[in-house]
């Protein structure tokens, strides 16, 4: 029974499984053929094809490859060419790029025809990317611009003024297609950031992991080729700042501007010039600040950095004005700053209980005890009213309080020294005065560091001591 029934099913898809059964001679001979297509490449000389290969990455990716170790077919995972050790220039050799391997995917037909040679993408491994900062536009731009599918991995971002490195961003990865395009990741200041630029490149949207820093960029539609404006926001250390911006070649202007923080809160107004010299402008209006903000500056710190002040050329205005129902010593206050070749000068206007507090001088900040000179005078028509403001009292009203001070003060040995001081026209100090307010001074002001100055207290202890 069983015989027939096998018969029976024999008889009737006996044509089936011939042709199921020839099926694999087909499979075998397609598998071969697959395999022979992509592993032949294996034995041609690639170096031959160099000509066609560097002329395809000029014409498609401005790359020009300048210097290559090798060039070697690899069929596993997807068909690619790779360069190894490659030197290449972009945008006539302002960008440079040394890298490790550079693997170019080309369509499959192109595997073996080199006449109309066409690729899928490219892909920098392993690369550097060496640029001078006048050059960072032509690098935006050539990214911008790039309408062909490019892949950097592994790499490092170089950008360098002179002989200094400004900016070293590590492990960069960037796509301009498919999922993650327009997508920087990468590490700066050793930590990961994410760069997210929208596809018409006016949104761009930064975040530096585990540091709180987020900074969002929006560009208005560009209506002058030269001239481009938008909006930037940021949040880091629990802070708060916006600004308007215009830019072009040659300066950058911020304004509606403010900062806000717990500690601090301004208004300012700022123009950057970086061409043919690099300046920069800047009026500040503050609204609130807290002094102990600045028990922990450092001077030491920053006047070891002597190569970047002696290329800084700023002129600044501060202003501030206490709110009316503040209970802050200082009224009004007026400073302008002023930096050029590492030389600073500055003027100074404080209000205090219709006081004003008027002083001026310079400091030379690229020598190595740079001396800060001062020529000060203080205006009051009512001294009562003057010391109330420190808390300490005084019996007689309506009397006239006026002093100059001219002196110079070691700002890193904090050491002062008083040239001469005069009152009311009717005292000049005399030498050993001068010496006795120059030990006063420093004891109780440069205790700790330069910055006691700003201790309300000590101010009360020095006037007390002297009158």
């Amino acid at each position: 029974m069983i015989n027939k029934i096998y018969k029976r099913i024999h008889n009737k898809y006996s044509i089936l499984f011939k042709f199921l059964f020839f099926l694999r001679y087909l499979f075998v001979i397609f598998f071969i053929s697959v395999v022979m297509f992509f592993t032949i490449p294996h034995f041609f000389d690639y170096k031959k094809k160099d000509a066609v290969i560097k002329e395809f990455l000029l014409d498609n990716y401005n790359l020009k490859l300048q210097e290559y170790e090798n060039i070697k077919y690899n069929a596993l995972p997807i068909p690619n060419i790779e360069i190894k050790n490659i030197k290449a220039g972009v945008e006539t050799d302002t960008i440079k790029i040394d890298a490790l391997s550079l693997k170019i995917y080309p369509k499959l037909l192109n595997i073996y025809n080199y006449v109309d040679f066409k690729t899928n993408k490219i892909v920098l491994n392993k690369s550097r990317i060496l640029l001078s900062d006048n050059n960072l536009k032509a690098l935006i731009a050539y990214i911008y611009n790039s309408k062909n599918k490019l892949i950097i991995i592994n790499s490092n971002l170089q950008v360098k003024k002179s002989d200094s490195l400004l900016i070293n961003i590590k492990n960069l990865h960037f796509s301009n297609h498919r999922y993650n395009k327009n997508i920087f990741t990468g590490e700066l200041f050793k930590k990961k950031f994410k760069i997210i630029i929208s596809d018409n490149f006016n949104k761009i949207n930064f975040k530096l992991f585990k540091t709180g820093v987020t900074a969002e960029v929006n560009l208005n539609e560009i209506k002058n080729e030269y001239l481009k404006n938008g909006v930037f926001k940021s949040k880091f250390l629990n802070s708060n700042l916006k600004f308007n911006f215009e830019y072009d070649d040659k300066k950058i202007k911020i304004y509606n501007s403010f900062f806000r923080n717990k500690d601090l809160s301004f208004n300012n107004e700022t123009i950057v010039i970086y061409k043919p010299f690099f300046s920069f402008n800047s009026i500040f209006k503050i609204e609130d600040i807290d002094i102990n903000l600045f028990k922990d500056l450092n001077l030491n710190l920053i006047l070891a950095q002597k190569e970047f002040i002696k290329n800084i050329n700023t002129r600044n205005k501060i202003d501030f004005k206490s709110k009316k129902f503040d209970k802050n010593l200082i009224d009004n206050l007026n400073l302008k700053i002023n930096l050029a070749y590492g030389r600073l000068t500055y003027t100074k206007i404080i209000e205090i209980s219709d006081s004003l507090f008027k002083c001026q001088g310079n400091i030379n900040l690229l020598i190595e005890y740079p001396i800060l000179y001062f020529d000060c005078k203080i205006t009051s028509k009512d001294k009562k009213k003057f010391l109330k403001g420190f808390s300490i009292k005084n019996k007689n009203k309506n009397e006239i309080f006026n002093i100059k001070v001219e002196g110079n003060v070691n700002i890193l040995n904090n050491k002062i020294n008083f040239k001469n001081i005069t009152a009311n026209q009717d005292y000049e100090a005399s030498k050993e005065d001068l010496n006795y307010f120059k030990t006063s001074f420093e004891r109780i002001f440069f205790n700790k560091n330069l910055l006691g100055i700003f201790d309300i207290k000590k101010i009360r202890e020095f006037i007390i001591e002297i009158s």
